[in-house]
């Protein structure tokens, strides 16, 4: 278990995704679905699911997410789950 002064000093920083559980429902599977959860049980995510984010349009379109405000969009549920692991990196 990592001490308090570690947690407060890690240099990892949280980003904070949040879905629509509309669009889940419309793009994720049996095979992404386990994938996307074993993403967001990481320490360095802060995940949050809505009932909707008022993005109806984009919502039918393309599976998408919100990380920290900033729209995610992906072509596919694997393309979204690989942008969404990029942000750590490049944050």
């Amino acid at each position: 278990m990592k001490s308090f002064i570690t947690k407060m000093f890690s240099k990892e920083k949280k980003v904070t995704i949040e879905f629509c559980q509309n669009n889940l429902d419309r793009f994720l599977n049996e095979e992404t679905f386990p994938l996307f959860q074993k993403f967001l049980t990481q320490p360095s995510v802060i995940y949050k699911e809505f009932e909707c984010l008022s993005e109806c349009k984009l919502c039918k379109k393309s599976p998408y997410a919100k990380a920290d405000g900033e729209i995610i969009i992906g072509e596919s549920p694997d393309d979204l789950l690989n942008k969404l692991k990029s942000l750590g990196s490049t944050r």
